[in-house]
């Protein structure tokens, strides 16, 4: 099985949002709010691109996405992890793993002193990932933001 990892291009970013929506609404029960903060990161990274420092690694099998990860600018010195999935029928195939091992050297490359993301404690094989990477949990809060009670968590990994 071989999965090239790739930067976005045209047509990526309605995709990543459409599967991520739709997985999480099947997966979760997430409702609208979710894919709007999903369809506004991606609009901001468009937008406010910064070559160099930001990064978006879409993983693909067979000429098909099957997942993808961003890496965006927090502040000069914190790089921020977003908008990590793989589909279904290519998990438990180390696609989470090497997306997540992307971000960390592209981030460490790019001269960040920390990577942070923000997750919620439901989603049970990212945050593995995370702990697996050397991400600790700094920060949890409720929330009912996308229709459901849960529990926002804020992951640092010092680079």
């Amino acid at each position: 099985m071989s999965v090239l990892l790739r930067e976005h291009r045209a047509g990526d970013m309605g995709w990543i949002v459409h599967r991520q929506a739709v997985l999480y609404w099947k997966e979760y029960g997430w409702g609208e709010s979710f894919e709007a903060l999903l369809a506004e990161i991606a609009a901001k990274f468009l937008r406010e691109f910064k070559p160099g420092r930001e990064r978006c690694f879409v993983a693909e099998k067979d000429g098909e996405i099957v997942g993808a990860v961003f890496i965006v600018e927090k502040s000069a010195s914190v790089a921020q992890l977003r908008m990590l999935y793989v589909e279904p029928g290519a998990r438990g195939l180390g696609i989470g793993r090497q997306l997540v091992s992307e971000c960390v050297s592209f981030s460490r490359k790019a001269g960040y002193g920390s990577l942070v993301l923000w997750t919620n404690d439901v989603l049970h094989a990212a945050r593995h990932l995370y702990e697996e990477a050397g991400f600790v949990l700094i920060e949890e809060q409720k929330h009912d933001d996308f229709g459901k009670d849960l529990t926002a968590q804020t992951w640092q990994l010092e680079l």
